[in-house]
């Protein structure tokens, strides 16, 4: 079967899917704002589509108008409704940590912070608590901003287990700060089949522009399985997370165990709720090509989020040589000029920004949007952290955006009395540098 053509293994359209379209623009995004003229990038990239994903979800369960529209273009998302039961779903199930049955390490938490002297709309802190499971906080931006930042910085340092210190620079919250919404996500798992560290060699590793560097490859021994697909242009090579302990579904001997069966027929282990469990796993895109990145890149923004699910692969094969770099990148992004050349205008200028689902008084405007995350891979498997932060700043809702006045070029001036309407003096000044005698 042609690869464009298999079916997509998650269901089409809705936040799921909104998601994967959203993770794949933005890389393509990022990658744009990383690289040069010609295409290459000039450093290394991770971010957390999810943990921006829920930011921004979260922004948006405030909004209405043109700034609502915006964003759920944005998300791909029907409604505000439809964010908020993805996010349910997403931290019940998902998010769920595993670690006490033998799985991943998985923990998210989200926080809603608010000047002291404003009030949240009941419904909308409902929301946010039940479907973001966030915690909602009063704090004094107003005359102790700093002590708030730091607070948040703490906060996301906890959540991470240190990956993340901080994800507000200074700066980032003054006097006029009146909501900051963040999050973070934590990950740690082992390989299910985990890298012998015995095999680990240095070898050189090329960059787009050509150069090389040595670093450390971890491989697998020759002509073992692993899940590996090979496409025109780019093979994938899965790497599964050592899942939680789940009992056979029947341990009579005329049933295939669930290890057996998922082999045999794709299918996925479905718990007692009928939800289908978690499954982790790292999914390696290759372009044959040294400098193919770019192009494949592009390819999978292209395409959209069927692009990722259609191409993963379904079966272990056996293969030669398998080697893939030992690598820890970070990276920390202010999003305001991304978002904005992916079609969020509205929710950035005071004039037009409706986030009036949010405070029981007082107008807000976004600020900023920042983003951090973090990734370790080695032969025993991954740890990786991501924060999003969500500023936004008090206006009076009198007034539009501040006008700029410079007067550097000929102008006209009236000296006049109101209350009669005389104009008791006027001029023109085609050039203050000449004066009377």
């Amino acid at each position: 079967m042609d690869d464009e053509s298999r079916p997509s293994k998650k269901p089409r359209g809705g936040a799921g899917s909104g998601l994967t379209a959203f993770a794949l623009r933005m890389a393509k995004q990022l990658d744009d704002v990383e690289g040069d003229g010609d295409g290459a990038k000039k450093n290394n990239l991770v971010f957390s589509p999810l943990s921006l994903y829920v930011a921004l979800a979260l922004v948006a369960s405030g909004a209405r108008g043109d700034t609502l529209d915006e964003l759920l273009a944005l998300l791909g998302a029907a409604s505000r409704e439809e964010l908020a039961e993805f996010a349910r779903g997403v931290a019940e199930r998902a998010l769920a940590d595993q670690s006490a049955a033998g799985g991943p390490r998985v923990s998210f938490a989200c926080g809603v912070w608010h000047e002291k002297t404003v009030t949240l709309k009941p419904a909308y802190r409902d929301d946010a608590v039940d479907a973001y499971k966030a915690e909602t906080r009063a704090a004094d931006f107003m005359n102790k901003a700093e002590e708030a930042r730091e607070e948040i910085n703490r906060w996301v340092c906890k959540a991470t287990n240190d990956l993340i210190t901080s994800i507000l620079p200074e700066g980032s919250v003054h006097s006029r700060t009146g909501l900051v919404l963040a999050n973070a996500i934590y990950f740690k798992g082992s390989w299910s089949l985990p890298f012998d560290k015995e095999l680990t060699v240095t070898r050189w590793f090329r960059r787009l522009d050509g150069s090389r560097v040595r670093v450390p490859f971890m491989s697998s021994s020759r002509s073992t399985e692993q899940a590996v697909a090979q496409y025109k242009g780019f093979k994938v090579l899965k790497l599964a997370y050592a899942p939680h302990r789940i009992p056979t579904w029947d341990e009579s001997p005329f049933e295939m165990r669930r290890d057996e069966r998922e082999k045999k027929h794709g299918v996925r282990h479905v718990s007692s709720s009928g939800e289908a469990s978690a499954r982790f796993s790292m999914c390696v895109f290759l372009p044959d090509k040294r400098a193919g990145l770019p192009r494949l890149v592009d390819k999978m923004a292209a395409a959209g989020p069927s692009f990722l699910w259609n191409h993963l692969p379904k079966d272990r094969v056996e293969v030669g040589d398998v080697r893939l770099p030992r690598f820890k990148i970070s990276s920390s992004s202010e999003l305001k000029p991304v978002l904005q050349a992916m079609g969020v205008e509205a929710a950035f200028d005071v004039g037009r920004a409706d986030l009036s689902g949010m405070l029981v008084a007082g107008r807000l405007v976004l600020e900023q949007v920042f983003h951090r995350a973090v990734v370790e891979v080695n032969e025993e498997g991954t740890e990786a952290a991501a924060s999003s932060a969500c500023t936004m700043v008090l206006v009076c809702a009198r007034y539009g955006p501040t006008p700029d006045f410079v007067a550097d070029h000929p102008f006209a001036f009236f000296v006049v009395e109101e209350v009669s309407g005389t104009v008791v003096f006027m001029g023109h000044v085609l050039d203050p540098s000449e004066h009377a005698e």
